[in-house]
């Protein structure tokens, strides 16, 4: 079971986008996939079109009240949801988190049977409930949007995770994830290769063009692969999948 924390500090760059398309690109070809939604505005669980309004989530298996397999759903075929929950928010708000409280996610993560694939799609800040993912995965995506200012916060979302890596004692396997590219864009392209100069070898081959449809999916509780399947942004994170499952990098 290959766990991931999708990552970014900074918002409007495509984490939960991300999460949904791959993880029903990865579930379309067999694999069993698991998405957790551990950001209070849950975001994902509406993007897949799942109605969690006052249904128990990853709120209550960190608040040690529910186990996972209680509270999980099965969103698609292959995939399945752990919603976040109401309560969510409140845990984020704590300041003070034992790292007892903290591995609880990983703790219930080994309760998981027969996945192939566990995504966590984090809220845009470090807090709590990042800290939280980081004990419990092993690898990383990081999706970045091709413009300066996401280029800039990379770096810094780099030195949180040394800082991380040498508390915790673990090494993360990290992924870049260019989204919203565009094309014809100067600037992005820019970006784009200096993400490759910068981070050789973490960059997932598969940048992910603008397109009008990933926006509008969500608000139609689909996936860019029900909404429009013969778009740019279908064709791209079917290619990102296999980007993953390889390890196809620039």
């Amino acid at each position: 079971m290959r766990l991931f924390a999708v990552i970014n500090q900074k918002g409007g760059v495509g984490k939960t986008t991300t999460v949904a398309n791959l993880a029903y690109a990865l579930a379309e070809r067999g694999k069993q996939v698991t998405v957790i939604d551990l950001d209070p505005q849950g975001s994902l669980s509406a993007s897949l079109g799942v109605e969690t309004h006052g249904m128990a989530g990853i709120d209550e298996v960190l608040m040690d009240e529910s186990e996972i397999n209680d509270v999980i759903q099965l969103a698609r075929e292959n995939l399945y949801l752990v919603p976040a929950g109401s309560k969510l928010g409140q845990i984020e708000q704590m300041s003070e988190g034992s790292s007892a409280q903290a591995k609880r996610l990983n703790s219930a993560l080994k309760e998981l049977e027969g996945q192939d694939f566990v995504f966590i799609d984090c809220p845009p800040a470090s807090g709590f409930l990042v800290i939280s993912a980081l004990y419990a995965v092993e690898e990383v995506i990081i999706p970045v949007a091709s413009e300066y200012l996401s280029l800039h916060g990379l770096s810094h979302l780099m030195g949180t995770f040394q800082m991380f890596e040498k508390s915790l004692g673990k090494t993360f396997k990290e992924w870049v994830v260019v989204t919203r590219f565009h094309t014809r864009r100067k600037l992005a392209q820019d970006v784009y290769h200096a993400l490759i100069e910068h981070f050789p070898k973490k960059v997932l081959s598969t940048p992910i063009r603008e397109t009008s449809a990933l926006a509008e999916s969500p608000s139609f509780g689909q996936t860019i692969f029900e909404y429009r399947g013969n778009s740019n942004g279908a064709e791209d994170y079917f290619s990102l999948a296999t980007d993953l499952l390889e390890g196809r990098t620039l």
